[in-house]
C-alpha cells in the first residue's frame, strides 16, 4: 500500500515536473525567456516590448556609419598625410573618397528604411510623422544630402582643380606645394582648391554631428 502510494506520488512530480519544462519551451519559442544559455527564464515586465530586430540592424549601421567617418576624417587621412608623401596621398584620397561619399549617402537610406518604433517598422509615414521628423528624418537626411554633396558637387570640382593643377604645375617648372614664389595661375588654383576642400569639410563635419546625433537618439530609444 505505501509502495503504491510512494509510486503514484513520484508520478505526480513526474507530470508536474513535465508540464513545467513544456511551459518553459513554450516560453522560449514564443521569445519570452531571455537568459536562455543559463536555463534561467526572466520575463518582460508588463510595461517592457520585447526589441524589434531593426534596432539591431539600425545599431549597426549607426556605429559603423560613425566609426568609419571618425576614422576617415580624424586618423586615417592625418596619418596618411603625414606618413605618404604627397602624390601618393592625393592617390589614396582620391581613390577612397568615392567609396566614402557613397557609403555616407547610402547608409542613411539603409538606416531610415530599418527605423521602427514600438516594435514595428517605421515606413515612409512614419518617418513623416512629426514625432519622428527632428529625431530620425532630419538627421538621417542630413547625412544622406552631406554625402550626395560631397559626391557629386565637390568631388569632381575638386578633382577637376586638382588636374588643373598639374598641368599648371609642367608650365610653372615646380610643385603646387612647393615654397613660393608661385605663378598667378597657380596661386589661384591653390586658392580653388583651398575652399573646395574646407568646404568638403565643413560639410563631412555636419555629417558627422548628425550621426552623432541620430545615435544619441537611438540610444535613449533603447534605454
Amino acid at each position: 500500500m505505501h509502495g503504491q502510494t510512494r509510486l503514484s506520488r513520484q508520478t505526480r512530480n513526474i507530470s508536474r515536473l513535465g508540464v513545467r519544462q513544456n511551459a518553459k519551451a513554450h516560453d522560449i519559442i514564443n521569445g519570452r525567456c531571455v537568459d536562455i544559455a543559463r536555463s534561467k527564464c526572466t520575463y518582460f515586465g508588463s510595461n517592457e516590448k520585447p526589441l524589434h530586430l531593426s534596432y539591431s540592424a539600425g545599431r549597426l549601421d549607426i556605429h559603423y556609419a560613425v566609426n568609419s567617418k571618425a576614422q576617415q576624417t580624424f586618423i586615417g587621412g592625418v596619418i596618411a598625410f603625414r606618413v605618404l608623401p604627397r602624390p601618393q596621398f592625393s592617390a589614396l584620397q582620391t581613390s577612397i573618397f568615392p567609396v566614402y561619399f557613397t557609403l555616407q549617402s547610402a547608409l542613411p537610406v539603409v538606416i531610415a528604411l530599418t527605423s521602427s518604433k514600438g516594435g514595428q517598422l517605421n515606413g515612409i509615414s512614419g518617418l513623416l510623422a512629426p514625432e519622428s521628423r527632428f529625431g530620425t528624418l532630419l538627421p538621417l537626411a542630413t547625412v544622406a544630402v552631406s554625402g550626395l554633396i560631397n559626391q557629386v558637387i565637390l568631388r569632381p570640382l575638386t578633382v577637376r582643380t586638382m588636374k588643373e593643377r598639374k598641368h599648371q604645375e609642367t608650365r610653372d617648372g615646380k610643385k603646387s606645394y612647393d615654397p613660393a614664389p608661385h605663378s598667378k595661375e597657380m596661386m589661384a588654383l591653390n586658392k580653388k582648391f583651398g575652399r573646395l576642400h574646407g568646404l568638403s569639410s565643413l560639410i563631412n563635419m555636419v555629417s558627422l554631428i548628425a550621426t552623432v546625433y541620430y545615435g544619441v537618439v537611438l540610444s535613449k530609444r533603447l534605454s
